[in-house]
């Protein structure tokens, strides 16, 4: 899912997004709720129509948010006390209240409220998020069946850290929910590279199997194929959107600085094996150009490609997958594949 934490994914329109052929993206409720205000959204016929999205949505609960503004926020049992990073104004989120938040903006998918505790956290301070989380994955629940539950569907959210008994007693307890969705969160908060692998596998045994599994805020091409691997469903990232506004390109040679020397007469697509209307129209001495320059074109298309070259990869996932050969396509993609810088 490209993420579109403020209705829109940054750097595209909802066309192009269209265009590349995603089926759903992602929103944030807590930015949503602060602005432009969940009565306007509601008034407006609700987010699809507000920003003329035609595919599914899906808003995270605003959890990862609240907790990462360690200085404007107090933790009460019945949610969570917040300061607007944008004017001081005092706001209070609930777990009911967070539901009926994304109630109101219409999203096809929603996340229960939970708390996401930092990296590195103490044992004790990362089962009391959890069991916070857990409490207020059930009121969400309760909340969630007061409305519509064929409109919506709830997703709780694993938490635990990275303790693999928290972790695993937080999937058999989020499991138990029965809910249409699963989630594992708490993750890409800063851990070294691995951390977030062995935090999924510990989860992963015991979700069910029979509903989506979705690993938040993650992650890189190597990062996809890795999860996919172990059972999971259901993405979200910034960097395709992030780096590409920074001048770096995901291609199938690796990701790519586009401001290097090495592009300044390489008057051919930035990614030889990609389709997409940038690699088609445009060459890499031009994007090159473009970055150095500081116009935003640069971004614009840097962008729209990394995004195509994500959905092409879930895409060539997917169809792996059914094939039954998805060993075969981690090992090519892995031996065409290089980090670059």
């Amino acid at each position: 899912m490209p993420v579109g934490t403020q209705a829109t994914v940054k750097g595209v329109t909802q066309e192009e997004l269209e265009e590349i052929n995603f089926p759903i993206i992602l929103g944030n409720t807590y930015h949503l709720y602060l602005r432009p205000g969940t009565a306007l959204v509601e008034k407006a016929g609700g987010l699809h129509k507000f920003m003329s999205w035609s595919g599914a949505m899906l808003t995270d609960s605003g959890g990862f948010q609240v907790f990462s503004l360690s200085g404007l926020r107090d933790i009460e049992e019945d949610g969570v006390r917040f300061k607007s990073y944008l004017d001081g104004s005092s706001h209070f989120f609930s777990p009911e209240g967070v539901i009926r938040i994304q109630r109101s903006l219409g999203a096809d998918i929603i996340m229960a409220f939970d708390e996401c505790p930092p990296f590195p956290c103490t044992e004790e301070s990362a089962r009391l998020a959890m069991e916070r989380t857990h409490r207020w994955a059930r009121l969400c629940k309760e909340e969630w069946l007061r409305g519509d539950t064929q409109q919506q569907a709830l997703f709780a959210i694993v938490q635990g850290s990275f303790y693999r008994e928290l972790r695993e007693e937080s999937a058999r307890q989020i499991a138990d929910l029965d809910l249409p969705g699963v989630a594992i969160g708490g993750v890409s908060v800063g851990e070294p590279t691995g951390e977030s692998i062995r935090a999924m596998e510990w989860a992963l045994p015991f979700l069910p199997v029979d509903r989506p599994r979705y690993l938040m805020g993650v992650g890189t091409p190597i990062d996809l194929l890795e999860a996919v691997e172990r059972g999971i469903d259901m993405f979200d990232c910034v960097l395709p959107t992030r780096l590409g506004r920074n001048g770096s390109a995901y291609t199938s040679r690796g990701r790519l600085n586009l401001r290097s020397r090495q592009f300044t007469e390489d008057f051919g697509p930035i990614d030889p094996g990609c389709e997409c209307h940038v690699c088609r129209r445009y060459s890499a001495a031009y994007i090159r150009h473009l970055c150095r320059s500081d116009e935003m074109l640069a971004g614009r298309l840097a962008t729209y490609h990394n995004l195509h070259f994500y959905h092409r990869l879930m895409q060539n996932i997917r169809c792996a997958i059914e094939e039954d050969r998805f060993a075969a396509f981690k090992r090519s993609f892995l031996d065409d594949y290089k980090t670059s810088v």
